[in-house]
């Protein structure tokens, strides 16, 4: 699967589910990814409960559901690997992903590696 061109096709919410390094879990809708490339990921992140998680557990999983009939989606199972903060580099990926950047929004971007894609109902990994 082309991870790019997926997301750049279908419509849907998404869901980043993350816990704290004790294993407290938070889901929250987010946004679809910034595709960096087939390995990699961005999402683009406030100071709130899931940034906190990843900061201490860096595993998370992206949920995407399909707006359509039925369930259809994907899960990527997910392990960050860094951050960008600089205000100037954040609104070069969001322009470049064609996303409205307002530079009075402090945000993260923290990146993942995808460890795994699977379905979004099944089991049969797309294994990376």
């Amino acid at each position: 699967m082309n991870i790019a061109t997926y997301f750049e096709n279908i419509k849907g919410t998404g869901i980043l589910a993350t816990s704290d390094s004790e294993g407290n879990v938070d889901a929250a809708i987010y946004a679809r990814p910034y595709v960096i490339d087939e390995q990699t990921i961005a999402l683009s992140m406030m100071e709130r409960l899931s940034y906190m998680n990843i900061k201490s557990n860096p595993k998370a999983c992206y949920m995407f559901i399909e707006k359509t009939e039925g369930f259809k989606g994907l899960r990527m199972y997910l392990t960050m690997t860094g951050e960008e903060t600089d205000e100037q580099k954040v609104r070069q990926i969001k322009e470049a992903h064609s996303v409205n950047y307002k530079p009075d929004d402090q945000r993260h971007l923290v990146y993942f590696r995808i460890e795994n894609t699977w379905p979004l109902v099944g089991d049969k990994a797309d294994e990376r």
